[in-house]
């Protein structure tokens, strides 16, 4: 039994914070988890950027409701959704996901939460569980099934390297140079192709 495993930010939407960073003119929002692999470090500069700033939930909400999925991402995730059971495994926020899952009609979506204070102010974070990604896909495999994964970023290699098949999509040229071991694929129907192809 199959269960793919993918990252949203940068493989099904395009990645929020870089539009927020675009909406708001702050171009020091733009660094994301393609440029820094420590998670929790990443999210404390943007959590002190965002007080330095006044900015809160409700500004990156009215972002959000503007983004809409890549081009092909519904249809690729529609049809594999028929061939597999799919799980969103991302490091966003319930509070950020909801509109973009609308729009992808209602994936799965594992990710974290917010800590939101009365006045919008982000005031920090609390991750699912450590590692959340790892974490996942060991526990979908200790309970009888085969992990296939895909992702962009640093916090996705985990996941890919501990499935039975996994691959890059659309990552940076510095992560698929560390990694030539991980297959890489730019278009939708190439991924699709080697999700159905790993799990003959």
């Amino acid at each position: 039994m199959y269960l793919t495993c993918l990252d949203m930010e940068g493989v099904l939407v395009p990645e929020i914070w870089i539009a927020f960073a675009e909406a708001s003119g702050i171009p020091e929002l733009k660094r994301t988890t393609r440029d820094e692999p420590d998670y929790n470090k990443l999210m404390a500069y943007r959590l002190a950027i965002l007080k330095e700033h006044g900015l809160g939930l409700k500004e990156i909400q009215a972002t959000i409701a503007g983004i809409d999925p890549l081009p092909g991402a519904r249809e690729f995730l529609d049809e594999l959704r028929s061939l597999t059971q799919v799980i969103i495994l991302s490091d966003t926020f319930e509070q950020f996901a909801q509109p973009l899952m609308k729009k992808l009609n209602w994936p799965t979506l594992f990710c974290n939460t917010l800590e939101v204070a009365p006045d919008g102010a982000i005031t920090g974070f609390r991750m699912r569980c450590e590692k959340s990604k790892l974490t996942t896909v060991r526990a979908l495999q200790s309970i009888g099934y085969e992990t296939i994964a895909a992702g962009d970023s640093y916090n996705d290699l985990a996941m890919i390297q501990a499935s039975k098949a996994g691959f890059l999509f659309r990552s940076t040229a510095q992560i698929q140079a560390d990694h030539p071991e991980l297959p890489a694929y730019e278009d939708f129907g190439d991924l699709l192709a080697a999700i159905k192809a790993a799990m003959v």
